[in-house]
């Protein structure tokens, strides 16, 4: 199995769903997207190998593939959407904001000024504002005790694991408890979390600094692509109605399918 179909718990999440032992995945014959993405679902230097399947969250991830000539994909639906199906339970209350300052990977790296996000922040959140670091920048001190010295709450939810070790197989479930005690999630790029926000009831935001990525990513970035793909998700206060229209649609929430059919799709009906 491609070691990323662990990450974030992934694997783990879909085996539950299916009924299969979560905490030993059976293999899947392909490759599952492990984040939002403005292009065909996957990250730069990660195209799934001749032969396997896309696992893809969207039918809009699937016709951007399409559009570069790539085939062999299956529109199954995000495993956040899987997750949602498991922990159906609301909260009674929510206050405050999470904040998700847009972040490096273990890769690369990205440049950009966390003090004056930091005073962005300040001014737009009236508080209290939890700021969640990926795990590389929540381990830096200089960049953690910069939110923690501004009086933040300064959180992780895990590392997402390299080649099926070091996988916090919570992390999801970590960051749906934090974003539903949650009012608000914001972030300075349109990013995955945001979407996962939306999708259980976050208001939203996106804006700020735009950190960079200090690598050439051949244009992946597309942070200005983002921007005009989609205007209307861009400003210190999101439309709600617009924002959970393109969430439905980008995170798959209307393409779950049955235990069984998934089962299916994975070929785990015989695991």
């Amino acid at each position: 199995m491609d070691s990323s179909n662990h990450w974030y718990g992934h694997a783990h999440i879909l085996a539950a769903y299916c009924g299969k032992d979560a905490a030993r995945p059976p293999r899947i014959n392909g490759v599952v997207q492990h984040g939002w993405n403005i292009l065909h679902g996957f990250g730069p230097g990660h195209e799934p190998p001749a032969g396997f399947i896309k696992y893809v969250w969207s039918d809009v991830a699937r016709r951007r593939g399409h559009l570069i000539g790539w085939r062999d994909y299956a529109v199954i639906g995000s495993p956040w959407a899987y997750l949602l199906a498991q922990e159906t339970e609301q909260p009674k209350e929510r206050s405050g904001t999470i904040f998700y300052p847009f972040h490096t990977w273990e890769q690369g790296s990205i440049e950009g000024d966390h003090g004056e996000l930091i005073a962005r922040i300040k001014e737009i959140e009236p508080g209290p504002v939890t700021v969640c670091l990926y795990w590389i920048e929540y381990d830096m001190p200089e960049v953690r005790s910069a939110y923690e010295d501004a009086g933040f709450r300064v959180i992780c939810h895990g590392q997402r694991g390299t080649y099926w070790k070091g996988t916090d197989t919570r992390f999801l479930y970590k960051q749906l408890a934090e974003l539903r005690r949650h009012k608000r999630v914001a972030s300075n790029r349109l990013t995955t979390a945001i979407f996962y926000g939306a999708s259980v009831g976050c208001e939203a935001g996106v804006y700020g600094p735009q950190m960079d990525f200090v690598e050439d990513r051949g244009g992946f970035d597309g942070k200005h692509y983002v921007q005009r793909l989609h205007p209307g998700l861009h400003g210190e206060s999101i439309d709600p109605d617009l924002l959970a229209e393109v969430t439905r649609s980008e995170l798959g929430l209307d393409q779950l399918l049955s235990p069984q059919e998934l089962s299916y799709e994975l070929g785990w009906s015989m695991a």
